[in-house]
């Protein structure tokens, strides 16, 4: 695992203020949704550390990393720019081997669409980037509140609060975060008071 402290330095220099603030923000959030769901602390901390590491980097320079380590955007994928930071972080960590958990990697590659079959970390970032200290939004205090009894509950909140806003957007709607809403649903009404305990 990578040092936190490394990466914390290494953020500082790629992030400006408000997205360095919600990175300690959402590795806090990470590491105590961590510490109440059984996964890796550490993991999680780390993984939400970088995250967002891409996210002040230029659209050009997101797609050149990405295009460099062979990864092929879908349409979906290239007509919406809001989704290129996660990809483009991945490919970054990776190439650069600041990172070679790959628990890590794909938390971070899907942080932002999510995905059916999302491991635990992977649910948990997801999870962390949207309640961590630093938001601020209408009911957010039921969605942490929703974490704290089921990730799943928590997640199926958070895409029917964000998929009307992309369809008002009128943005594209990544096939990731479909399947994960309709696996969420499901699950949510096969096991409502269930919480995820392993990876």
């Amino acid at each position: 695992m990578a040092d936190p402290a490394a990466l914390t330095q290494l953020i500082r220099e790629k992030l400006d203020d408000t997205r360095y603030g919600h990175s300690l923000a959402v590795a806090g959030s990470a590491r105590e949704l961590a510490l109440r769901c059984g996964a890796d602390p550490e993991a999680a901390y780390c993984a939400g550390l970088v995250h967002d590491i891409m996210k002040c980097t230029e659209r050009q320079t997101q797609l050149q990393v990405i295009a460099d380590t062979g990864i092929v955007l879908t349409a979906c994928e290239q007509s919406n720019p809001n989704l290129w930071h996660a990809i483009a972080g991945e490919a970054f960590l990776r190439g650069e081997n600041i990172i070679t958990d790959e628990a890590v990697l794909s938390a971070v590659r899907y942080h932002t669409t999510g995905r059916a079959g999302m491991t635990l970390l992977e649910k948990i970032i997801f999870l962390a980037d949207f309640i961590s200290a630093d938001r601020s939004y209408p009911d957010l205090g039921l969605v942490r509140e929703k974490a704290a009894g089921s990730l799943e509950e928590a997640i199926l909140y958070t895409l029917e609060y964000n998929i009307p806003k992309w369809v008002e957007r009128r943005e594209p709607i990544h096939p990731d975060s479909i399947a994960l809403y309709n696996e969420c649903l499901s699950d949510c009404e096969t096991q409502p008071d269930s919480v995820e305990s392993e990876v």
